[in-house]
Formats: structure tokens, sequence, C-alpha cells
């Protein structure tokens, strides 16, 4: 017998490994690489593509659901804001105003009213001075501090005090039948023109300004809800459409569930915002674009009563730029020409016979003022100072009457308006108020029920 050398193993012969692909590691590989190629087994099966196709219904609906969710809470927070929070704040700055000009026509009638000043005027003064100090506080709080609307509710908080020491320094100038007293008031209505006024109606502008971009912010299409909404519809009808091809069966109920629930949440999405945007788009051009010329309308008339009273103050000391006229009694022209110009844009913004009303009777008394103020003007030029006085701040057939009447007209139909927008904006909210909890809720259920739906389809292959 013969043996191989000492110290040599035999070898097996080696396998050709030149045709053999490389060996790649399971941990080389990537785990989206093993979910494509597990994907791509299942798709070449009925029961795998049936579960890909579940999946994918189960998923288009709860993004249809998610997505309406987040579109339409922003737009039904817009709407809050626009009831709770904006609208508010351009009411509270329109009174302020309104206040703020109330409280210089007071201070003018009392001054024209002799060394006593009437205990109804000065209260009513008082008045005003209170709740625009209360309102500047409320805004205040209201309001950020980096805001525009905030440094001029600090500019007004500032102001306010330096207007009514004036004003104090006149009365007790007035009460001793010192001419100087007149001098103070003039200089009081001057800060309270240039200064305390423009201050509170760039607040109303800032304010309406942020009033009419929440109301747009929540009037705004919920688009992509209502695209995904289509897809997810369409995509469970082309389901059922499968299904009915290859099973010859009409319904399947999971499958019908789910199309039920996403249309009831496709229907609820468009007509819901619908009503919302239309009663939202109503309040603002039937409700805010009539408050906004009807408080324009009551501050020109407060204007251009104080214009008239210290028309008589001043007694021709005030004179315009070229010195050809009396300046309070070019303002007082000034403003009753907007006064009417406004009144007749209200009277065309009202929508019914109830709005239209008290306009109609401010543009007849706005006339009757009008009348009376020339017939104390004539008088005044006369040189009978003491009649023109009574035909201005007399209890009778004066202009001060009339501009009551005009006042009294301008917040009866403020009121109106201010129902109306309240009524409509609050509609608006309630349209929006369940959809984002009820479309979460449904499209949860949709893909559930989607799900079920294949299973049961699954199941008939077991």
């Amino acid at each position: 017998m013969t043996y191989p050398p000492s110290g040599t193993a035999l070898r097996e012969p080696e396998p050709d490994q030149s045709s053999a692909p490389p060996a790649v590691p399971a941990q080389r590989r990537g785990v989206p690489s093993v979910a494509v190629e597990r994907l791509r087994a299942a798709a070449t099966t009925e029961p795998g593509r049936l579960q890909i196709i579940g999946a994918a219904l189960a998923l288009l609906v709860v993004v249809f659901g998610a997505v309406t969710y987040l579109e339409i809470s922003g737009r039904a927070s817009a709407a809050h804001d626009v009831v709770e929070r904006s609208q508010p704040l351009s009411a509270d700055a329109a009174s302020i105003y309104r206040s703020l000009a109330d409280a210089d026509t007071m201070a003018a009638s009392g001054f024209l009213a002799g060394t006593e000043e009437p205990k109804a005027v000065h209260d009513r003064y008082e008045a005003d001075i209170k709740e625009a100090s209360r309102l500047l506080v409320k805004a205040a709080a209201s309001t950020d501090a980096s805001t525009s609307s905030h440094r001029e509710i600090t500019t007004l908080g500032e102001l306010l005090p330096e207007y009514t020491g004036l004003i104090e320094r006149a009365r007790a100038n007035n009460r001793q039948g010192l001419p100087l007293g007149g001098a103070y008031l003039r200089y009081a209505n001057q800060k309270m023109t240039a200064e305390l006024l423009p201050a509170a109606e760039r607040l109303y502008a800032a304010e309406t300004g942020r009033l009419g971009t929440d109301s747009a912010d929540a009037r705004r299409w919920p688009f992509f809800s209502l695209c995904v909404g289509i897809v997810a519809l369409a995509a469970l009808v082309w389901m059922q459409r499968r299904n009915y091809r290859r099973t010859n069966r009409v319904f399947n109920r999971g499958l019908v569930a789910a199309t039920a629930a996403a249309t009831v949440v496709l229907l609820w999405l468009a007509v819901g915002h619908t009503v919302a945007r239309a009663e939202l788009h109503g309040a603002m051009v039937h409700g805010q674009e009539s408050l906004d010329v009807l408080n324009k309308a009551r501050i020109n008339s407060l204007k251009a009563r104080a214009n008239e009273n210290l028309t008589l103050v001043a007694r021709g000391a005030v004179l315009t730029p070229d010195g050809t006229r009396d300046q309070y009694e070019t303002d007082y022209s000034t403003g009753m020409k907007a006064l009417g110009a406004q009144l007749e844009s209200a009277e065309k913004l009202a929508d019914d016979d109830t709005g239209s009303k008290p306009v109609a009777v401010a543009i007849d008394t706005v006339s009757e003022w009008q009348d009376r103020h020339r017939k104390a003007r004539a008088t005044d030029d006369r040189g009978e100072y003491d009649s023109a006085l009574q035909q201005i701040i007399g209890a009778e057939d004066s202009t001060g009457e009339s501009f009551e009447k005009v006042d009294d007209a301008l917040e009866q139909a403020l009121a109106l308006e201010q129902d109306d927008f309240d009524v409509a904006a609050e509609d608006g909210r309630r349209a929006l108020g369940g959809l984002p909890a009820g479309a979460a809720v449904l499209a949860v259920l949709g893909a559930g029920a989607a799900i079920a739906g294949v299973n049961r389809r699954l199941s008939e292959y077991r």
C-alpha cells in the first residue's frame, strides 16, 4: 500500500466560485430595500394586493380626516376671534373715539353755559372720560405689547390726563369770569383734535383691519381638505368596483360604511364651510361696513357740534391759515358735509326698513340742524350774542336739540347693525363648531370600516 508523504493532508477539490454571485451580508441590506422586496412579493398574489390596498385606503381616509381637522380648526379659531376678540375690540375702539369726541363736545357746551356749568352736561363729560379710560384699560389687556394698537393705547393713556387737566383749568378760569378760560378750552380742543382723536382713529383702523383679516382667514376655502376628500372617496368607489368585478358581489359592508363616512365628512365640510363663509361675509358686508360708516358719521356729528360751540367761544379769534374765515366755522361745515355723505352711504347699506328708519330720521334732522345753525350764525353776525347762544345751546328749537336727535338716531342705528353682525357672525362660527372633531371621529371609523371590508375579502382565501 502506498501512503502519502508525511505531513501532507489530503485536500478536497475547491468548488469553482467564478460563476457564483457574491454573497451580501444580511446586515448590509437596508430596511427599506427589504420592505420593498416584501411588498413586491406580496403584490404578486391577490391576498397580498388586497392587504396593500386596504392599508392604502385606511391611510387615505385617516389623512383626509387629519387634514380636515387641521384646516377647519384654523378657520373655526379665526371665526371665534371674529366673534370674541376682533369685533369687540373694533367696537371698543370706536367707543373710545366717540367718548373722547363727546367729552370734548360737552366741555365746550358747559363752557358756553356760563360760570355755572349745567350738572347734566358736567355728568356726561365725566361719564365720557371714565368710559374712555375703562375701555383703554380693557383694550390694553387684550392687545400684544408689540402691536401698533398697544402703542396707540399707550399714547392715549398719556394724553388723556393732559387734556382733562386743561379742561379743569378752563373751568376754573371760567367760573371766575376770566377770559383765559377760553384760551385753555381752545388749547384743550387742539390737543383733542390734533393728538387724541387721531390716535383713537388709528387704533380703530388697526382693530378694524385685524377684524377684516380674521374674517378673511375664517372664510378661506379649505381646498386641500376638499381635494384629499375627493381622492379618498374616489379610491373607495374604485375598490368597490374592483371587488364587484372580481366577485360579482354588489356590496361589501365595510367598504360601504367607509364610503358613507367619507361622504358625510366631505359633504359636512363643503356645506358647513359654505354656510359659515356666507354668514361671515354677510356679517362683514351688512354688519361691519354699516357699523364703520355709522361710527364715522356719529364721530363727525360730535366734532361738528364741538366746532359749532367753539365758534361762539372763540368769537372769531381763531382764523384759517389764509386769515379770511373762522377756523371753527370752517371745520363745522366740513364735518357736516362728511356727515351728510356718510348718512347717505349708511342708508344704502341698510338692508331693511328697521335699519334704514333711524338713518332716515338722522338725515332729516341734519337738515334741520343746518337750517338752525344758519339762523344762529346770522343772529350772532348781527351782534345779538345772547340770542345766538340760546339758538345754539337752548333746550328747545336749538341746534343742540337737533344734535341730540341726530346722536340718538345714530345710536339706535348702531345698536341694530351691531345685533345683525353678532347674529350672523355667531351663525358662521356655529357652522364650523363641530366639524373638526366630527371629521376626525368619522375618519377613524371609516378607516376601520375599510380595513374590516378588505379583511372580509381576505377571509375567503383562508
